[in-house]
């Protein structure tokens, strides 16, 4: 799961104004990456409600609260909507809190906080700020690098020459994420890598110990993250193994969170220029998202071959 968030986070990444509760209120937590724009709720109507969301109020429910509603319900009606599960209330476009609705949030000590953005916008940023601290995450083994625009996890097992590589790599002048372990994180169907706090910059060379890559290489030669969109596997070479050739028959993944990345297994021995071979197969993966494959061609051009044969 992602990190704790609470009302306090909001506040400070939206910068918000707070009109009522403390600062104990503020440490209300925030389970779901959603919001609630209560129009049947101001009505008295609550089934179905999802107490859990934070409860924007923009033009249209400030105008009936404080022209339509019925005086004799408000107090009821509010005291549901701040609930104990309720995170806030967000008010957009600076509009003035309804006198009632602050009083009832004063006794039970709930925050309402404003905002001078629009609804839309509002709403669009608390979403975004929600669904990336609250996404599922999980770290892996591996090194994250940018190549050629793609993030790129090598992976294998220890002793394979995924720094030794990576090494190679950035001398090449692509960019460094995330060295032995990469923190992974899901937003909706895309996975994003960034090195834990501690490793950022780090590179461990084995005979060599720990070199900070931004200071031998430039500020450039590391990103703070990257999509995942390729993972190469690494392992020794092994005779007895039958690899990929022609490319057709490789239609191998890796799951990570419930989401397939396309991935190879690259064999790794003495005398093979390993970082060129992966910049190879980085550029070849590009050309097949761009509807481009290299194998099909060639097994198109074996078969188009036999056929001239037979006619021959």
């Amino acid at each position: 799961m992602g990190q704790s968030v609470f009302v306090r986070d909001v506040v400070e990444s939206l910068k918000l104004k707070q009109i009522c509760g403390d600062e104990k209120s503020l440490k209300r937590e925030i389970l779901i990456g959603d919001v609630n724009r209560c129009g049947l709720e101001l009505t008295g109507y609550f089934d179905f409600t999802q107490p859990l969301r934070i409860v924007l109020l923009g033009d249209k429910e400030i105008g009936y609260i404080s022209n339509e509603m019925d005086p004799n319900t408000m107090e009821e009606i509010f005291d549901h909507i701040m609930s104990e599960k309720t995170p806030c209330i967000i008010i957009t476009r600076n509009h003035e809190c309804p006198e009632l609705l602050k009083e009832v949030a004063e006794k039970k000590n709930f925050p309402i906080l404003s905002s001078n953005m629009p609804t839309s916008r509002v709403m669009t940023d608390v979403v975004s700020f929600l669904e990336e601290k609250l996404a599922e995450t999980t770290s892996l083994h591996g090194v994250l690098m940018s190549i050629y625009g793609k993030g790129v996890l090598l992976t294998g097992e220890s002793g394979a020459g995924k720094s030794e590589i990576a090494l190679e790599l950035i001398k090449r002048g692509h960019q460094l994420v995330a060295d032995d372990r990469v923190d992974v994180k899901r937003v909706h169907n895309q996975l994003s890598g960034v090195a834990p706090q501690i490793l950022v910059g780090m590179l461990e060379i084995r005979g060599i110990g720990i070199i900070d890559v931004t200071k031998m290489f430039g500020a450039n030669s590391v990103l703070a993250k990257q999509n995942v969109d390729y993972v190469i596997h690494m392992e020794k070479w092994n005779a007895n193994t039958e690899y990929a050739r022609a490319g057709v028959e490789n239609k191998e993944t890796k799951n990570i969170l419930d989401i397939e990345v396309p991935m190879i297994t690259l064999p790794v021995k003495e005398g093979r220029s390993i970082a060129v071979i992966v910049e190879s197969a980085v550029a070849n993966f590009s050309l097949k998202e761009m509807g481009y494959d290299s194998s099909k061609e060639f097994d198109e051009r074996v078969m188009n071959f036999i056929l001239t044969q037979k006619e021959d």
